[in-house]
């Protein structure tokens, strides 16, 4: 076995990290019996595991990936989408309305304006276009209310958690309507601004300590003691 700089080291992408046998983790791939980093970061191992935590990372969009887009533009046909990405996304009408409408006869700004936030799936992209984005499936289309905070893409898994465990448990301890994009983007919404308030410091903390051992407990406790504070104040 040989790792660039010892056990955890700074690499770029395309640098071997190491040789041998290991299995390729988050943000790296094995060729011919080597693994690469694809991602500017500092590249671990656990067991057999190799990983690269990213320094800075950004969403490169995937066709299937559920993500929260904020509207930026329209024209008669389709909407301008930023979707956390140096890609620009594009949402055509055929592709967001459940009926087909006749764009000369209706202005779309009536469904998405620019500002609004919305839960889209990305239909097709190749690199070489904008991604093509689909809003007219189940659960997806405007969010209404709420707010949005942005993690990095690459905490997202953490943030979900194995089989929905963190996730999850942020849902049932905090009772908030809670929608994670695979572009880094988070929506959170509840008749309770203290505990959306609550919601946001929990999240932040995901996105800032994903790397910490136990963490889902750590959360969960972090949450209890602010619930237990808001109750106090209410009381």
């Amino acid at each position: 076995m040989s790792m660039v700089g010892g056990r955890r080291s700074l690499v770029i992408p395309g640098e071997i990290i190491v040789e041998g046998n290991f299995r390729a983790g988050l943000n790296t791939y094995l060729e011919n019996g080597k693994i690469y980093s694809t991602v500017m970061g500092l590249a671990e191992i656990r067991g057999r595991v190799v990983s690269v935590i990213p320094i800075k990372s950004y969403y490169i969009p995937k066709v299937g990936d559920i993500v929260i887009g904020i509207v930026t533009d329209n024209s008669p046909t389709y909407w301008q989408v930023d979707i956390n990405s140096p890609y620009m996304a594009i949402l055509q009408v055929s592709d967001a309305l459940p009926r087909p409408i006749d764009p000369a006869k209706e202005n779309i700004r009536k469904y998405f304006d620019v500002g609004d936030a919305l839960l889209a799936e990305i239909a097709l992209f190749d690199k070489l276009r904008s991604p093509l984005l689909k809003a007219n499936g189940r659960g997806q289309g405007k969010l209404k209310g709420g707010i949005l905070v942005e993690v990095s893409p690459a905490k997202v898994p953490r943030l979900i958690g194995k089989r929905g465990s963190m996730i999850n448990m942020l849902k049932k301890e905090l009772g908030c309507q809670i929608i994670v994009g695979q572009n880094g983007r988070v929506w959170i919404n509840s008749v309770n601004e203290k505990l959306i308030d609550l919601a946001v410091k929990a999240v932040k903390i995901v996105d800032e300590e994903a790397q910490t051992r136990g963490l889902t407990e750590r959360v969960k406790k972090f949450i209890l003691k602010g619930k237990e504070k808001i109750d106090l104040e209410s009381a």
